[in-house]
């Protein structure tokens, strides 16, 4: 399993990101592409970085829509989003060339994230906008007791998923993640170092309501808006890599 990271979300006049602490620790790098946040100066050191310690870098693509972080739902049309999609993957993959990188895969941000997990419509404008991108990259979506259905949704486009995990979060006992503004929905440093260890080495871990959830993933992800689970990174690394 792969540990991967939203990262690049801050902008050029705050440098005191968390990209210099994790980078050495992850093996993919999810990159804002700055419809939510970043801006090219912190693309490009973002990027910098991924080369130095050898991690894999993908666009982190979201909803227009930097007052709110990404993290408001938008009605767009099916032809918006593939059109957004096309337009920051590009962008962030541009930059990467420019560095060597070549880019590894698309995780989409916040709503659009959640949106495509819980919408069909929406699900198939980011597939499609997948499918139809000018080479095949892996798309990145949430390990859920649908995996086999979004699975097949994906192949019959052509596409390939990564499932992921959260180090971070806690989960309801549907699968779906408790909402961020929900008691107890983001963990601290040693609930995220605790729910990684259960991960490791049961596959399942324990919802807000006690029961353990049975998840399946390629790849756990830790986000870098979260102080508590950066300061996890070492020893996340260290449980994924040496079990």
């Amino acid at each position: 399993m792969q540990l991967n990271c939203d990262l690049g979300e801050s902008d050029s006049n705050w440098r005191d990101g968390p990209e210099s602490r994790v980078m050495p620790y992850i093996d993919l790098a999810n990159i804002a592409c700055g419809y939510h946040a970043g801006d090219p100066e912190t693309l490009q050191r973002t990027l910098a970085l991924a080369r130095k310690y050898n991690v894999a870098v993908g666009a982190h693509p979201s909803y227009p829509d930097r007052a709110g972080f990404g993290r408001r739902s938008m009605e767009l049309q099916n032809d918006e989003i593939i059109a957004m999609l096309h337009y920051q993957i590009g962008a962030l993959e541009g930059m990467a060339l420019s560095q060597g990188l070549p880019l590894s895969h698309i995780k989409p941000h916040g709503a659009l994230y959640h949106d495509m997990m819980t919408s069909r419509r929406v699900r198939e404008a980011v597939f499609e906008a997948v499918a139809s991108y000018h080479r095949a990259l892996p798309l990145i979506m949430q390990a859920t007791t649908r995996a086999n259905e979004h699975r097949k949704e994906a192949q019959s486009v052509g596409i390939n998923l990564w499932f992921e995990a959260f180090a971070d979060r806690r989960y309801a006992d549907d699968g779906s993640l408790l909402p961020r503004d929900k008691s107890g929905a983001l963990l601290d440093q040693k609930g995220t170092v605790e729910q990684t260890t259960q991960l490791c080495r049961e596959g399942t871990v324990t919802t807000a309501s006690g029961a353990a959830l049975t998840i399946s993933a390629d790849t756990l992800c830790l986000h870098g808006d979260n102080p508590d689970a950066v300061n996890a990174i070492a020893a996340l690394h260290a449980l994924i890599h040496n079990r």
